[in-house]
């Protein structure tokens, strides 16, 4: 009878505890991204939002008309700067992320390994048995003939 692996369960955490850090990185990858997306659609909304201030420059606005486009240009300056170090920690926390699941991937083959070293050397200790037990009934059988043959 073969035994059961004595660290299944700890090959059974850290195979969830993988699992657990791959979705956590399928999460942070996803805000990241979504972060990217945002710090776009402010760069391309200011470009925008420049290009009709230069337009307006060539044909002419009042002092309190270019005053407001200046400010809120600056706003958008501090939006996107705000956004620029978002998108950097989200970067950071992915590829701490990335790191935490390569390590629980790591631990999870090591007791893979483990499990799989075990099962091999269960099912070479079955064999033998098996073969022992073969041996044994073969000699058995021989035995009885020589005794039926005395």
């Amino acid at each position: 009878m073969t035994k059961p692996f004595p660290l299944q369960t700890l090959l059974d955490m850290a195979n969830s505890r993988m699992d657990d850090a791959a979705r956590r990185l399928g999460e942070l990858i996803a805000n990241e991204t979504e972060d990217c997306r945002k710090l776009e659609l402010l760069e391309n909304y200011r470009a925008e939002y420049q290009a009709k201030f230069a337009e307006a420059l060539r044909n002419g606005i009042d002092p309190q008309a270019m005053r407001n486009y200046s400010l809120f240009i600056g706003k958008l300056d501090e939006a996107i700067a705000a956004q620029r170090d978002t998108v950097t920690q989200s970067k950071q926390r992915t590829v701490k992320g990335q790191q935490a699941w390569m390590d629980q991937r790591t631990r999870a083959k090591a007791f893979d390994a483990l499990s799989k070293r075990h099962q091999a050397k269960e099912a070479r200790d079955e064999l033998k048995r098996e073969q022992r037990m073969t041996d044994e009934h073969a000699s058995k059988q021989f035995r009885d003939r020589q005794s039926d043959d005395e």
